[in-house]
Parts: structure tokens; sequence; C-alpha cells
């Protein structure tokens, strides 16, 4: 089985709902987002998907996020934008994206620092 992964960012602002600390109010991650994907072959070229239109599949959902306070978006009406919660839904998102390109979306792992992540995956 191959797996290729991409790095992309994205700059946003959330606070956490029920949570008795700092991190109740508002406030702002440069937040990294790591997608791995899977397949068991390669194309005639020898790729698995071209890195290139794989980052234009993770932007298209990461734009949506850029630059926004991710609690007043519909995704995260009735959950507060944790990194669990945010890796969740770019998972979702992409799932549907690759849908019938012969790829298993692996992971997708948010960072809110350089040293705290979250990773979302389906059992497989």
């Amino acid at each position: 089985m191959f797996e290729v992964g991409i790095r992309d960012e994205f700059a946003a602002a959330h606070a956490i709902r029920d949570y008795n600390g700092p991190c109740e109010r508002i406030h702002g991650h440069n937040y990294r987002v790591e997608v791995v994907v899977a397949a068991r072959e390669t194309d005639a070229r020898g790729i698995v998907v071209d890195f290139r239109d794989l980052k234009a599949l993770v932007r298209s959902i990461t734009e949506e996020l850029d630059h926004r306070l991710l609690n007043e978006l519909p995704a995260f009406d009735n959950k507060s934008p944790t990194s669990e919660t945010i890796a969740l839904y770019i998972y979702s998102r992409l799932s549907q994206a690759i849908a019938g390109l012969g790829l298993q979306l692996r992971r997708v792992t948010v960072w809110e620092t350089e040293r705290a992540w979250a990773s979302y995956s389906e059992d497989t």
C-alpha cells in the first residue's frame, strides 16, 4: 500500500464552549493540516495522486475556514471547533471530494501549535 500526504495551513479564531479556562475566550491559531491518502497501486506514471491535485482539494476546504471565527460556521453550530472536530470536518469533506478517485483517506491531522495536534481517521 502506498501512502502520500500533503500539508496546508490556515489562520482562524475559535472559543471552546463549556471549557473552564482561558480557551473559553476567543483566541486564534495558525493551524497546520496534514492529509494522508493511500492506494494499492500507482497510475501509469508511478503516481498515487498528483500532489498538486490533492493540495487543491484540501485547500478548497481550508479556504472556507481561513481567517474566520470558526464558532460562527454552520459546521460548528452544535459543537466546539476544537482540533478534533476540525479534523473530523476536514476528513468528512475530503472523503466526499475524493470519492471515485481510487484513494483511501487514511488520516487528517490538525495542529493548533507546533506541539499540540489531533487526528481523525476511520477504522479500516
